[in-house]
């Protein structure tokens, strides 16, 4: 037995040298060689992660459009008495609300716009005499959106406006030649939640979007500036009565020397619409044309003067219309004029055919903004039912930050020429200062605007002349 263990110890001491001597004489690998093994693994790692991102996209595209996810109740024995059990179900988690289609990207937002308005209400856009407003507390704009991209390069927009319309008090109805008393009806459409900016836009050719739905048509620089963005609180009168505001239609736009010149991509852009012509939220054309809208932005300089960021914005817009009998010409603001000088929405008694064009600059000086628009409208009854005329006007108005990014003063001057009678015109000088809390998502307006009729300082039996307003504003977007 002890010459065996003995045997049996010799061998297992050989067999563990022969094994363990050749291990210990192998050379250890070198750093290359471990720089090697370590990219190989980096590699499979990134490959592995690569194919779950791939898993999880083909899982969400596959789930139900908005389906919540939510964890199956399940039954809980707590201590009851002796001779039965009680049971509870634990609350659910939260519902989980994700895109039922393969966006990438999707955005729920909005803005609320609150004003004060005192004095002669509105004045500026020719509501004065008969038309007049009282002083009031005003939801101007309570808008929700929604916004999204897809990876097809498709984007689009839904937003809806709660706010309650001033059309519905301007639709003329009659008018006493004697005193001017002016009778109205209620016809506006925009007295309840109605859509705003409803489209959708392909991206994939940066020189040639193309974008379907309803927008605001490329016509007029202050117009198509974002409500959020503009330096005043409400938009000059030439502006609301000469532009074709929201339409239904379909539109070419896009950066033409976005791949050829790179660096210059923002020299040139272009927008070319056709739309139906008869206003937002109605899918019925009023006859078999159509209102062809074109813009054409350019951006001659941009770079630095005196130290400062500086650019150069020059635009140029047209428009041509065919529209029938009882299209509202001018659905943002006043056009018509009544016989005290005030001014309605201008329903058109007969067909027309309308030409306008309008040019627009913005020249940008570190601090301070200087933009000035001029627009013009001929519009032309095919039947006679009403006499040709041509209106036209423009603003030009001048800001500057008091305090940088915070305190910004504003001043601006616009004449708008209805062209109906000998003198109509309405001009205003408006001054503001804009308080930016956090930039335009929380910002505090005040504007003073000082209006007077040429129509009623040449025909004093029908009243005042010059009016003032007082306007005030809380914007709050979210």
């Amino acid at each position: 037995m002890k010459f065996s263990n003995a045997v049996a110890v010799g061998f297992t001491i050989v067999f563990s040298t022969g094994m363990v001597l050749p291990l210990r004489a192998a050379d250890p690998p070198s750093d290359s060689e471990r720089l090697q093994n370590l990219e190989k693994a980096v590699r499979q790692l990134q490959e592995r992660n690569a194919e779950l991102e791939k898993e999880v996209h083909q899982l969400k595209a596959k789930s139900g459009p908005f389906a919540p996810i939510l964890a199956k109740p399940e039954e809980k024995a707590v201590a009851g008495n002796a001779n039965k059990a009680v049971f509870t179900a634990p609350s659910p988690p939260p519902v989980d609300v994700h895109p039922g289609g393969s966006e990438y990207k999707l955005t729920l937002g909005g803005y609320i716009q609150a004003n004060v308005e005192s004095g002669d209400v509105s004045a500026f856009e020719g509501r004065f005499g008969a038309t007049a407003l009282k002083d009031r507390i005003r939801l101007r704009r309570a808008r929700i959106t929604l916004t999204g991209d897809f990876a097809e390069q498709f984007d689009f927009k839904i937003e809806g406006d709660l706010e309650q319309s001033d059309a519905a008090i301007t639709a003329l109805k009659s008018v006493d030649v004697t005193t001017g008393k002016v009778t109205t009806v209620t016809n506006s459409n925009r007295t309840e939640f109605s859509g705003t900016d409803i489209f959708i836009n392909w991206h994939g050719i940066p020189e040639m979007n193309l974008k379907v739905g309803q927008w605001k048509a490329p016509f007029g620089l202050e117009q198509i500036t974002p409500d959020t963005q503009i330096f005043t609180i409400e938009r000059s009168l030439p502006t609301g009565a000469l532009t074709p505001e929201r339409q239904i239609g379909v539109q070419l736009w896009g950066k033409p020397l976005t791949n050829v010149l790179p660096d210059e991509k923002d020299l040139v852009t272009y927008y070319a619409g056709v739309f139906n012509g008869n206003g937002r939220n109605f899918n019925n054309n009023d006859n078999n044309e159509f209102m062809y809208v074109a813009r054409l932005e350019l951006l001659p300089f941009k770079g630095r003067v005196m130290g400062q960021e500086a650019s150069l914005k020059l635009g140029g817009d047209y428009l041509f219309s065919r529209d029938e009998t009882g299209t509202n010409i001018a659905p943002t603001l006043n056009l018509k004029v009544n016989p005290d000088g005030s001014l309605t929405s201008f329903t058109i008694a007969g067909p027309d055919e309308r030409h306008a064009y309008s040019f627009d600059v913005w020249l940008k000086i570190g601090l301070f903004d200087l933009i000035g628009e001029y627009l013009d409208e001929k519009v032309r009854s095919r039947d006679g039912a009403f006499n040709d005329f041509e209106a036209n006007g423009f603003y030009v108005q001048g800001s500057y930050f008091l305090l940088p990014k915070k305190l910004q003063a504003v001043a601006k001057w616009e004449h708008l020429n209805p062209g109906q009678f000998g003198s109509d015109g309405i001009e205003s000088i408006t001054g503001g200062l804009n308080y930016y809390v956090h930039g335009d998502n929380v910002k505090v307006m005040a504007d003073y605007v000082h209006t007077w009729s040429d129509f009623r300082e040449a025909h004093p039996q029908f009243g005042d002349d010059q009016f003032d307003e007082l306007l005030l504003r809380l914007q709050v977007l979210f």
